[in-house]
């Protein structure tokens, strides 16, 4: 979630992989922010800083440089240790990094025409993988976001237009669905996929028309089933039917002001089950979302079995307020 040309105070921002914290970057250095409670864990001002990635909650932290100082190159990456507040290791690159991802296992550093795949243990390398120029993320074709379930059952894809979201399902190279977010252009900032192994599965999107997007997959079997007994439902394949069909589409709008970049993260889903019978009758998610002006935004999403969902706003705070310790929640 890199931009070095932010006019914004905010640089960058990620969530650790079970999105109880987040990291965010400014001009002056990197700050690790408590989800649940908008503490302030960690402060270093030591610089901008384009990429800044958490393992969980441990003091190991992924650090790239936005390049304003020698010392902070955009094609070093350093592993820093929050505990001592020094450097652990670092990292190499013949160009700019782009991304990097790790977990407990795997790191992965992403250029703009190559990624490579390491042990995150002992930091040797797996693979190495070619790409073709892309400033945005890893794929051959040319997208604006992309992003795997936590299962890895799904992946979606995002078009520079952004006016599509596929899903493919991973195990058989398949589109699954496709989503019509609108008939405008807008550049998606984020896709993120809810952490649930359970149904219904969500995809949560920001784009730059400032509003939030939910799409729903849990309740899609009892809606083809109805969309079927239609005309357009009896003729047109679901791929098609589903991109024009926006029973599963659910938008929050102007959660931000249009071109403020963001990025939303679904940190928890809950299943509500029908007193009467074991099916789900609602879900509850509750959507974590952090606009680069400065605001961390907190919503309770609720949807029906009849698609009909609701939108409340849970906690908004001020994360300039946060870095001088003056943090007031509304």
């Amino acid at each position: 979630m890199a931009n070095q040309s932010s006019p914004y105070p905010i640089l960058c921002a990620s969530f650790n992989q079970d999105n109880s914290g987040f990291a965010i970057s400014t001009k002056d250095g990197f700050k690790i922010i408590d989800s649940n409670t908008g503490r302030l864990c960690y402060d270093r001002a030591v610089g901008a800083f384009i990429i800044v990635e958490m393992l969980y909650s441990s003091s190991l932290l992924a650090i790239v440089g936005a390049g304003e100082q020698p010392s902070l190159s955009p094609r070093r990456l350093c592993f820093f240790n929050t505990t001592t507040g020094a450097p652990l290791r670092e990292m190499n690159f013949l160009t700019s990094i782009l991304a990097v991802r790790l977990n407990r296992k795997r790191l992965v550093v992403v250029l703009q025409e190559k990624t490579y795949i390491y042990d995150s243990n002992s930091l040797s390398m797996l693979d190495t993988i070619d790409t073709v120029p892309n400033l945005k993320d890893a794929h051959r074709s040319p997208l604006a976001a992309i992003a795997l379930s936590s299962n890895g059952k799904y992946i979606a894809t995002a078009s520079e237009q952004g006016t599509i979201i596929r899903i493919h399902l991973v195990s058989e190279a398949t589109k699954s669905y496709s989503f019509r977010r609108g008939t405008c252009s807008s550049t998606i900032f984020s896709l993120s996929f809810a952490p649930s192994l359970q149904l219904p599965d969500i995809l949560v999107a920001t784009s730059s028309s400032g509003s939030v997007h939910i799409f729903s997959l849990g309740f899609e079997t009892n809606q083809r089933t109805k969309k079927s007994g239609s005309f357009l439902g009896s003729i047109l394949p679901y791929s098609v039917n589903d991109a024009l069909d926006p029973a599963h589409h659910h938008v929050l709008h102007n959660a931000v002001s249009a071109g403020v970049r963001s990025y939303a993260v679904v940190r928890k889903v809950d299943n509500v089950a029908d007193s009467s019978s074991s099916e789900i009758a609602s879900c509850r998610a509750i959507i974590s979302l952090i606009a680069y002006n400065g605001y961390f935004q907190e919503y309770a999403f609720t949807l029906n079995s009849q698609n009909e969902s609701t939108w409340s706003l849970e906690r908004e705070f001020n994360l300039v307020a946060v870095i001088s310790g003056n943090a007031e929640t509304s």
